[in-house]
């Protein structure tokens, strides 16, 4: 397959859609975690602090998602110069490591929109019981 500089330049505006859309799940679970954090400074319970190790969790799967969108967009980078200065080897060896490196990017954010659907779920059980 011919490789032109084209194709790796598709990449760029999906990765940084992508890349704000992981920034706003950061964004919104930051902020829910500082609210939790002053709700436990106020009356600690074991609830609020399970709520936490989740939302921890769930900030790593986010961090590791981000770092990996990152690495596909340097890749994307690279493979534009390889093709540039005529590596065409290299290149389709680069380029095929980006979209790797996308696709466990959206596999990490399927995960974590997993772990998210299911602690609303677990907020909407206790609402409806009472």
């Amino acid at each position: 397959m011919e490789l032109s500089l084209s194709i790796p330049a598709l990449l760029f505006p999906a990765i940084s859609l992508t890349m704000l859309a992981y920034n706003a799940r950061y964004l919104a679970i930051a902020a829910l975690i500082r609210n939790l954090h002053a709700k436990y400074e106020e009356n600690p319970s074991d609830k609020v602090r399970i709520q936490v190790q989740k939302l921890r969790k769930r900030l790593t799967i986010i961090k590791n998602m981000q770092a990996v969108a990152i690495l596909s967009f340097l890749l994307a980078v690279i493979t534009m110069f390889l093709i540039y200065i005529e590596l065409d080897f290299w290149a389709n060896l680069v380029f095929g490591i980006s979209l790797l490196a996308l696709m466990i990017s959206l596999i990490l954010s399927l995960i974590e929109v997993q772990l998210s659907t299911k602690a609303l779920s677990i907020q909407l059980e206790s609402i409806e019981k009472k």
